[in-house]
């Protein structure tokens, strides 16, 4: 049986074994192959790096979009840069207060296979008349729109091929830039244990731009290493302080289910172990 081998670390890795190879190409911008294994179901990797399964997949979506619009629980309106296998739009579509979705995605093949091949991610979000989707590069996006948002959610892939652009100081500039006065950011930021200058970067660079900066984390079982950050940037302090009673009564109210997310672990997630708070100072 074919064996895919993870290549994001030097040194070590994670392999999974291929049943079967549903798709693979060469796109304009990336290696992409989509294939199923007995334990984690469809995986989609880029480049080398395992994105998405559908097994864990929900813990990692939930965690990236109700995080920040619960803790705003007034965004009209919402950008997610990347996220070509829709499982952030899904997420963010259950959000019946949120009214204009922009979608940025450089790889328009991306989006085209795992809607084929990955179609529960989505679950038929593409088709929500709130939301546009523009095929660009996402720097170039936030450099040049006119819009602005009130959360930015932004789905990248490791810092690495076209992926790299998205932890750039530019990048944070232009979203910044376009984000409301009490808007609020999250980005994916890798696996601290495993990738510590890329959190420290990032604290860095995000920090240059808002008052406010730190990260939370996530337990999601394919991106191997212990926890998972996803970085946090936002002028309004009050926004990381959301009670738990204002979770439960917004959770209800947009009759939103979830697997992994909690009033309880929305809170603990800003708990930081203390080799990430080491890394941080």
């Amino acid at each position: 049986m074919m064996t895919f081998t993870e290549t994001l670390s030097s040194g070590y890795g994670q392999s999974f074994s291929v049943e079967d190879v549903l798709y693979e190409v060469q796109t304009d911008f990336q290696h992409l192959i989509i294939f199923r294994n007995s334990v984690f179901g469809t995986v989609m990797a880029l480049d080398g790096v395992v994105q998405t399964t559908e097994r864990d997949e929900f813990i990692y979506h939930e965690m990236m979009v109700h995080v920040p619009l619960i803790a705003h629980a007034q965004a009209k309106r919402v950008l997610i840069i990347g996220g070509g296998d829709g499982g952030i739009l899904r997420e963010v579509v259950k959000h019946s207060g949120v009214e204009e979705i922009t979608q940025v995605e450089i790889d328009a093949q991306v989006i085209d296979m795992c809607n084929t091949y990955l179609p529960h991610h989505s679950n038929g979000a593409f088709d929500d008349p709130r939301v546009s989707i523009v095929i660009q590069d996402g720097v170039e996006f936030v450099s040049q729109t006119q819009q602005t948002f009130d959360v930015i959610i932004s789905d990248c892939t490791d810092p690495i091929g076209p992926g790299e652009v998205l932890f750039t100081s530019d990048f944070y500039a232009g979203c910044k830039r376009i984000l409301s006065a009490d808007g609020i950011f999250v980005a994916q930021n890798g696996v601290p244990f495993m990738q510590p200058q890329e959190l420290k970067d990032t604290q860095v660079r995000l920090g240059a731009y808002f008052n406010e900066q730190t990260f939370y984390t996530l337990t999601v079982p394919t991106y191997a290493g212990g926890v998972m950050a996803l970085a946090w940037a936002s002028d309004c302090l009050q926004h990381r302080c959301v009670s738990a009673e204002h979770i439960n009564a917004y959770l209800a109210q947009h009759a939103i289910h979830t697997r992994y997310y909690t009033a309880e672990v929305h809170q603990a997630a800003f708990a930081l172990p203390g080799y990430i708070q080491a890394l941080l100072r």
